[in-house]
């Protein structure tokens, strides 16, 4: 298996936060796409991905149709994408990933956590180099057979595909997204989520004091209202 496996495998064994953070993190995405592509779920490719997700975690429907509504409001204030990169104790690399309607608060709210335990915020290119930027999708694995299904979509530019409990996986760069998506729709597969993920190229094995030290700062990030997803470069099995 390849390196989307593995951190695939890894991830799993971590908390994603519990299922109110899901929610409000489903939510500012909803708000994005429909702010960027409108309404409705049929013309706006984004919504559609991020309703799927909607449904993976078990949110309500009512709860979707509020957030669609209140996102078509033009008085309802945007979220803004922000990415964040420093360094956490013992030279871990990290990036943060934001959804903000208030870009000074976010800022001040991350430089503090990476000060406090005893990291560093960096300037804007500094880490993110060392990650690649991923699209995922999670299909239903019925009916179909993972080598062909492989071989179908290398032209899309798909990179690993295996399948776990959740279902088959596919994984490709960032840009294929739209292509994999479409070509999924076209064939009449079932995508039961989608996504995008950051996989570092290169991980640094930790004794379990550092992890600790590592630990404390990853919690406080990730705890933050503003903070969708981070990445790091510690070893998963350090943990």
């Amino acid at each position: 298996m390849g390196r989307a496996f593995e951190f695939r495998k890894a991830r799993k064994m971590k908390r994603w936060a519990a299922m109110s953070k899901a929610f409000t993190r489903i939510g500012k995405d909803i708000v994005m796409a429909v702010k960027e592509g409108g309404p409705s779920p049929d013309s706006n490719s984004r919504l559609r991905a991020v309703i799927q997700n909607a449904k993976s975690v078990n949110m309500p429907k009512d709860n979707i149709m509020r957030a669609i509504k209140r996102a078509s409001d033009k008085s309802h204030g945007n979220y803004k994408e922000v990415l964040f990169e420093g360094y956490a104790p013992h030279g871990i690399a990290v990036l943060v990933e934001t959804a903000t309607d208030n870009n000074t608060r976010t800022v001040a709210n991350i430089r503090s956590y990476f000060a406090k335990c005893d990291g560093s915020m960096g300037t804007s290119g500094s880490v993110v180099f060392m990650f690649d930027h991923t699209c995922n999708f999670r299909i239903n694995p019925e009916e179909i057979n993972l080598e062909e299904l492989e071989l179908e979509f290398i032209d899309y530019g798909v990179e690993e595909v295996f399948e776990d409990e959740d279902g088959i996986l596919i994984y490709a760069p960032f840009e294929s997204f739209g292509y994999i998506q479409a070509a999924l729709e076209n064939k009449n597969i079932e995508i039961l989520s989608s996504g995008f993920e950051r996989i570092p190229q290169v991980t640094k094995n930790l004794t379990k004091k550092e992890v600790v030290d590592v630990e404390i700062l990853l919690e406080k990030i990730e705890n933050d209202d503003d903070v969708q997803n981070v990445y790091h470069t510690m070893d998963e099995s350090s943990q």
